[in-house]
């Protein structure tokens, strides 16, 4: 008896080690850049809510004010939340919302603090926060966007936080800075207008110890590679194309690994160990703001400004210039792709076999994500506008619009909207999602949504 219940506890302590080490080591399961792992959005057996409200603090773990102004999705390791906001006591616009064309930038030359913030998921509590910079922003930002737009991305021992022109920051885990890069005056700007000054916002990604950032600006644009303990330059390619917004992100074709960058005149792939270029295409919308989305044989893009507005499923064994022809849609490495539809500023959502593409003006459309037919089409709400990219966990599409409606859709072959949940707030940016909590980031608060109440 003694004999199995001592084999019985040992069983079950081994077992725990091994969900614990999982859990720490596994990044499949943290949400570790932005919109988590492999940018991909979805984190599935996460046991998030059905429902949860605001106003009633129905499984409302906990809500707290975040200073400044930041676009930042929060980014999840373990127990730990980080996201940046640059502040300013004399920036009182906040964030304009709605559709609008107009582009021209807040006049706004005060001085300001670029910070990073390390929060408690559990309990919200703040557990230190760095300035990274101080100073009168080098380049202004568009009404719709801020000082903060990107991302950190971490791997659990660093955390690296782009300020655009004002800086790429390494700190460790307690908030120490590593080492810092500066690459001077990053022109984020109108590649037809440069007065309409809108501000950096491609957030880094780390890969087994390197980080990767994607530089596409007026002038001087880049792809580079660094070690992430050192920050030492591993390589560094110039890029030809117009100022773009995008993050990139990692593939593999066996063991070999490479990037995938969206862009105009350059959307591609390059081998992650030299930089050397895989493959090229040009063409779609003139302002790319999506990042690639990865599945399991294909790379999906979108984009949408000017006269075109692609959705494209590239074979991930794509090599050489693989640029379609004016009057085709799939050529040797193009598996599908739709010519007009793709969203301006929200990346894909994969989920399953469904691909999800949400438009500024709440317009969803669902594809089967091999072939690129249309499943289904229907429009969110009311609203006028949504730029926050959705994201996905156990069978549940959510989807914010900008003035914080969150809509809760099921996964499926017809359109059926789960429930809509007001957050009372202006929201521009993409949720994270952890083990059993969904956290929205508003313009002025961080709201963590999971099982228990306030």
């Amino acid at each position: 008896m003694n004999l199995n219940r001592n084999i019985f506890t040992a069983l079950l302590i081994f077992l725990l080690c091994t969900f614990a080490c999982e859990t720490q080591i596994n990044p499949e399961r943290q949400w570790p850049v932005y919109r988590g792992y492999l940018s991909s959005g979805v984190l599935d057996n996460a046991k998030l809510p059905e429902s949860f409200s605001v106003t009633s603090s129905v499984n409302l773990k906990w809500k707290i004010n975040i200073p400044g102004l930041g676009h930042s999705s929060p980014v999840i390791w373990d127990d730990r939340l980080f996201i940046t906001t640059a502040v300013s006591k004399a920036d009182r616009e906040g964030i304009k919302i709605g559709i609008y064309g107009e582009g021209f930038p807040v006049p706004d030359s005060s001085v300001h603090d670029w910070k990073v913030i390390c929060i408690d998921k559990n309990s919200g509590k703040i557990l230190w926060e760095k300035t990274a910079y101080t100073g009168i922003p080098k380049i202004k930002r568009h009404p719709k966007s801020t000082h903060a737009n990107a991302s950190v991305a971490t791997d659990g021992k660093y955390v690296v936080a782009f300020f655009g022109s004002e800086g790429l920051y390494c700190f460790d885990f307690y908030g120490n800075l590593v080492w810092k890069k500066d690459f001077g005056i990053l022109k984020a700007v109108a590649f037809n207008l440069p007065s309409a000054e809108w501000e950096f916002a491609s957030s880094p990604v780390i890969y087994n110890g390197i980080l990767i950032i994607q530089c596409d600006v007026l002038e001087n644009s880049f792809l580079a590679t660094y070690d992430l303990q050192t920050g030492k330059e591993i390589w560094k390619i110039s890029r030809d194309d117009y100022p773009c917004w995008c993050t990139p992100n990692i593939y593999q074709i066996g063991n070999k690994t490479l990037i995938a960058v969206n862009g105009y005149k350059h959307r591609g792939g390059y081998d992650f160990e030299t930089g050397k270029e895989i493959w090229r295409m040009s063409g779609g919308g003139d302002v790319p703001i999506p990042t690639p989305v990865i599945g399991k044989d294909l790379i999906y893009f979108n984009s949408a400004h000017g006269p075109s507005s692609p959705i494209l499923a590239v074979k991930k064994t794509a090599v050489g210039d693989i640029t379609l022809k004016s009057d085709s849609r799939t050529n040797e490495f193009v598996a599908w792709s739709i010519p007009r539809g793709g969203s301006y500023i929200h990346s894909l959502l994969l989920y399953k076999d469904h691909l999800y593409n949400v438009n500024w003006n709440g317009t969803i459309q669902c594809y089967d994500a091999y072939t690129g037919n249309e499943i289904y089409r229907a429009k969110l709400g009311n609203s006028k506008s949504f730029i926050a990219s959705p994201v996905a966990a156990d069978g549940r599409i959510y989807i914010v619009d900008e003035e914080g409606t969150i809509y809760i859709i099921s996964d499926g072959n017809s359109f059926n909207l789960i429930r809509e949940i007001p957050l009372g707030e202006v929201c521009l940016t993409a949720p994270a999602i952890t083990e059993g909590t969904i956290f929205f980031r508003t313009q002025n608060s961080l709201l963590a949504f999971g099982s228990g109440t306030l």
